[in-house]
């Protein structure tokens, strides 16, 4: 149990005890003391003054009191600063936390809660490879679902492959029109990459054509419509969705291909999942769901044969459900798949990590269940995240400007290698050794700087500044779980109980951030935002070195503090470990 969990319940009994009220223990906000005040944790006051009709510095002078007076092996002293009543928590206390954590193999997990919860992540298009924004949904995705597990929910991880649809026939035709056979294997070109570069061809000979049709005196708009290799593939949509074998056997080949390069990213850069739904299944049970929605009145047929729904009541407008020609659009697929999911694994809640592009669909398809009157309609959350843009700018598929995932890592792995040799304490690696260290490196260097910033902001990323060893970044956080794992192998942790000793102020420190442990890893599951683990990781780090650089262990003053910075150090290590695996960081025991 956190110091937070532990101190809520006895300040509402003293609130119970001093004014006869009753205030829930999870409604009062208590938070660490921020460091030009004197104490550890502070609650705050301003949430009684209303109900209790008085002065919040003689509440905090009333409840301080009490506190220290019932409690005085947990809370040694007070003070009160305005509406906030700042404690102080005996040094016993953190003591006892060092002594029974400090070998603790399951920090940060917590008991099971009971609730189920789905999470939506990945979900590519299979006509062109993962690219950096790819990555950022991926490791968004499986870190909530790692963090969530870990404060007591079952969780299931879903991918959407959207495997049908215009953009999968532009890739189609492509090939068709301009590949003469290739193959993955003729080629030599990994099976998502060579199916994305005929989507980027695609887009280059419907420029071409586009260009053609206005010189011709064709309006840009008319030409963009009417380009031959455009309604081929709106053709190719038609005869897909009407079952023509030729179409399908050529889709089947070509998702093959991309499905068997997507498995060998998904296996390098650590993303599973439980369950693919596949958008060509999904989208036929919305077509259902459209036809239902018309009979009972929730949707409308306008004259042309096209279906709508009008939210223009909830603040939006009217948003197509089914286009004229009866093929689906994206939110009909949404409503099969949603239905989909709860039949698989009924949920509390369906988290779904798309970007923030799709603020408006993800608004209307909660909208569109409630309003026919779905039980999981109220459990859908969009994980919104900010795009993800280069120095030099933003990406754009269809014109070959993005940054392959597979790429990318190969770069990252390269820089890796560069900047561990600089440092030369790899000598004795073996072959083997070093490539697992530099994929760790690398690995780790992206998913940190892809998750150290909240989901809601876009980024820019900078491979450089990423894989730096020094600063914010997850190379430094692994050289520090590196370091401290030497210390441990060099100088092993002997029996010996914490007690004697009083802590000098930055074994104090240290400890205090490392039992807020749960209470993040709590935090970071209620907001949704991993990069609360990624900061708090980075600041034990950064606390460790600074702990480290002022106290020796191997020469400490006493055997009892050498004890003490001992089990420091293995209650250091293994919380870095704990929440870098959250985040889906390996650490390496020698770098």
């Amino acid at each position: 149990m956190s110091i937070i969990d532990r101190l809520r319940p006895i300040v509402s009994k003293a609130l119970k005890d001093l004014y006869h009220k009753d205030f829930d223990p999870a409604s009062i906000a208590i938070n660490s003391t921020k460091p030009e005040f004197e104490g550890d944790y502070t609650v705050v006051l301003f949430s009684f003054v209303k109900e209790l009709k008085k002065q919040p510095e003689i509440l905090g002078k009333e409840i301080g009191e009490k506190l220290v007076t019932d409690y005085p092996a947990l809370i040694t002293s007070c003070n009160v600063i305005k509406g906030f009543l700042n404690l102080t928590i005996a040094e016993r206390f953190w003591l006892e936390c060092l002594n029974a954590n400090f070998g603790n193999p399951s920090l940060g997990k917590q008991e099971k809660n009971g609730s189920k919860v789905m999470v939506e992540y990945s979900s590519p298009n299979t006509n062109k490879p993962l690219h950096l924004g790819h990555l950022r949904n991926n490791f968004l995705g499986w870190s909530i679902a790692e963090i969530l597990k870990a404060t007591g929910s079952e969780v299931q991880k879903c991918c959407i492959s959207n495997d049908r649809g215009i953009h999968i026939s532009k890739s189609m035709i492509a090939w068709q029109l301009y590949g003469n056979g290739a193959t993955p294997a003729s080629t030599g070109i990994k099976g998502d990459h060579l199916v994305g570069d005929y989507y980027v061809l695609f887009g280059q000979k419907h420029k071409e054509q586009i260009a053609e049709l206005v010189e011709k005196g064709m309006s840009r708009e008319a030409a963009e419509r009417e380009a031959p290799i455009m309604k081929a593939a709106q053709q190719m949509l038609v005869d897909w969705e009407e079952g023509k074998p030729e179409v399908l056997e050529l889709w089947k080949q070509m998702n093959t291909w991309v499905y068997t390069g997507f498995d060998e990213t998904y296996q390098r850069i650590g993303t599973d999942f439980d369950k693919v739904y596949y958008e060509s299944d999904t989208y036929i049970l919305g077509k259902k769901f459209v036809e239902q929605g018309l009979k009972d009145g929730v949707f409308f047929k306008k004259e042309d044969g096209s279906v709508w729904i009008d939210l223009t009541d909830e603040g939006l407008d009217e948003k197509l459900v089914l286009r004229k020609d009866g093929t689906a659009v994206y939110i009909t697929q949404d409503l099969g798949l949603a239905d989909e999911k709860y039949k698989d694994f009924p949920y509390d809640q369906s988290i779904y990590v798309i970007a923030d592009e799709q603020n408006y669909h993800m608004k209307v398809l909660q909208l569109i269940l409630q309003k026919l009157h779905k039980p999981y309609a109220n459990g859908i959350y969009h994980l919104s995240y900010g795009m993800v843009e280069l120095p030099s700018g933003r990406m754009k598929t269809r014109e070959g400007t993005v940054v392959d995932a597979d790429d990318l890592l190969d770069e990252l792995v390269k820089v890796a290698a560069a900047k561990t040799e600089e440092l030369g304490k790899v000598k004795d690696f073996s072959e083997k050794e070093l490539k697992e260290l530099y994929d760790t490196i690398a690995l780790g260097a992206l998913k940190f700087f892809l998750l150290r910033v909240d989901p809601k902001k876009r980024m820019i990323f900078n491979p450089e500044e990423s894989i730096d060893f020094q600063g914010f970044t997850g190379p430094f956080i692994q050289y520090t779980y590196a370091r401290i794992r030497s210390i441990l192998r060099n100088e092993p942790l002997a029996e010996g109980v914490t007690g004697a000793e009083s802590l000098l102020p930055l074994e104090k420190e240290l400890i205090v951030l490392l039992e807020q442990f749960n209470t993040i890893v709590k935090q970071a599951g209620s907001e949704h935002n991993p990069s609360l683990l990624a900061i708090y990781a980075f600041s034990v780090a950064k606390l460790f070195n600074s702990f480290y650089t002022v106290h020796s262990v191997r020469n400490a003053e006493t055997p009892e503090k050498k004890i003490l910075r001992l089990k420091l150090c293995a209650l250091t290590s293994g919380t870095i470990k704990a929440a870098m695996a959250l985040l889906g960081i390996r650490v390496p025991e020698r770098m």
